[in-house]
């Protein structure tokens, strides 16, 4: 059989013996939006627990408007396209409005990125800044979380007159699903308060898991810190297989988000009868996977039908290489993924990014895990506590002669965008 795993931007094209393949596992079925933009008017006009945007903006004098980076497939041109105007129509002057990118601890979004993401017209017309996580001089301390977070926002958002998020509904490796309050905290939160919320404190807990929201302390510690934080408005998309947009919500942060939450989990949950010998899945292509940081949830994505001591396959471009230096530092100074962890948990050691590193050694004590990339040589990718494999169909012969011609396999082309569960 034949498959195409989401690759950068073109897909990878794999053949597979049928016979070893429980299943594929994909969205559901869901009719894309007829008419995105008058979806989309509909929710402004009509929102969940909130007045309209409209109404929202008469009297503002400034607004800060919150888009996803580079990392995240929002359609934000289209969603500006609408907000953007009601703004101005409610009297808030273009000069006023900021458009602000939730970097988060990413790196800053390029000129050439952001063309990519809005569009001309917009970029060349309106104020567009990225938030910078490492410069704590640009954030406003607003006290600590119940868990003991100390919270430091980007405040240009914190002293905006009228604060508005956008971004998209999908899973989350630790936060549950990704959207509604996330585009806050950590995108625009400050390195103090991510290294608390992405500590062990948090991320070695059983519920800080992909699809989990009740009792999970990532998500239950950045909803509180939005909150804290303020957020007037919220808009964010859901989005099919092809990423057309099946649903938008918007109003308040918490309410339009559950609602979204609700749908979204629908619509990407699939699932296998019991755990794989093996799974084979992706980092969801371009631009997801471009870096190996950003690439490890497509290994997440696939631990929850992967058996104990199984083995993942990952296809990712890796078009961008490792990740941030600080990194490309943790394998460096690390000799195995057990001293890392001795070191984190000792609370004497932070480098920043490590929480990645952290999730990949969740799925290591599980199973092994096979990379297939172009983007980086195979010595490097032997570095990452991985192993390398010239090809998938390479990969998954190696695993067939160490678990027997009847081993089974699951597939997951479109990986972390995919709730993959055993039921």
């Amino acid at each position: 059989m034949e498959v195409v795993l989401d690759y950068g931007r073109r897909g990878l094209r794999v053949r597979l013996p049928e016979a070893n393949v429980v299943k594929t596992l994909r969205y559901k079925q869901a009719t894309p939006l007829a008419d995105p933009q008058e979806a989309l008017r509909q929710v402004l006009e009509h929102p969940l627990g909130t007045p309209p945007l409209r109404q929202l903006a008469q009297g503002k004098h400034n607004a800060c408007v919150v888009i996803c980076d580079v990392t995240r497939p929002v359609p934000n041109r289209l969603i500006l396209s609408q907000v953007l105007p009601i703004l101005e129509q409610a009297g808030i002057a273009r000069e006023d409005i900021l458009i602000l990118v939730a970097t988060g601890l990413h790196r800053e979004t390029t000129r050439d990125e952001l063309l990519e993401m809005v569009g001309p017209e917009i970029l060349n017309n309106y104020r567009i800044e990225n938030h910078h996580g490492q410069r704590l001089e640009e954030h406003t301390y607003l006290g600590k979380s119940p868990r003991g977070v100390p919270i430091w926002i980007d405040s240009r958002y914190v002293q905006a007159d009228l604060k508005i998020t956008t971004g998209l509904i999908e899973p989350h490796l630790m936060a549950g699903y990704s959207g509604g309050r996330k585009v806050v905290c950590p995108g625009l939160a400050a390195l103090e308060t991510v290294k608390v919320w992405h500590s062990p404190q948090f991320l070695e807990h059983p519920k800080a898991d992909c699809g989990i929201l009740e009792g999970n302390p990532v998500h239950e510690e950045n909803t509180w810190i939005a909150q804290r934080a303020g957020c007037d408005f919220i808009v964010n998309a859901v989005l099919d297989d092809q990423r057309r947009p099946l649903k938008f919500v918007a109003g308040d942060m918490i309410q339009a988000f559950d609602q979204g939450v609700q749908f979204v989990s629908q619509v990407v949950r699939d699932t296998v009868p019991e755990p794989v010998d093996v799974v084979i899945t992706s980092s969801a292509g371009y631009p997801l996977d471009t870096t190996f940081y950003q690439a490890i949830k497509g290994l997440t994505a696939a631990l929850p039908i992967v058996k104990q001591g199984g083995t993942i396959i990952l296809a990712a471009s890796l078009s961008e290489g490792i990740g941030s230096r600080e990194f490309q530092r943790l394998f460096e100074e690390n000799p195995s993924l057990e001293v890392f962890m001795e070191r984190i948990l000792g609370r004497d050691y932070f480098v920043l990014d490590q929480w990645q590193l952290e999730e990949l050694a969740k799925v290591r004590r599980k199973a092994r895990v096979k990379v297939v990339t172009d983007g980086l040589p195979q010595e490097v990718v032997a570095r990452l506590f991985v192993e390398p494999a010239p090809s998938v169909e390479e990969a998954l012969e190696e695993c067939l002669r160490q678990y027997g011609p009847q081993a089974t396999v699951a597939v997951i082309p479109k990986g972390p965008y995919v709730l993959a569960q055993v039921g």
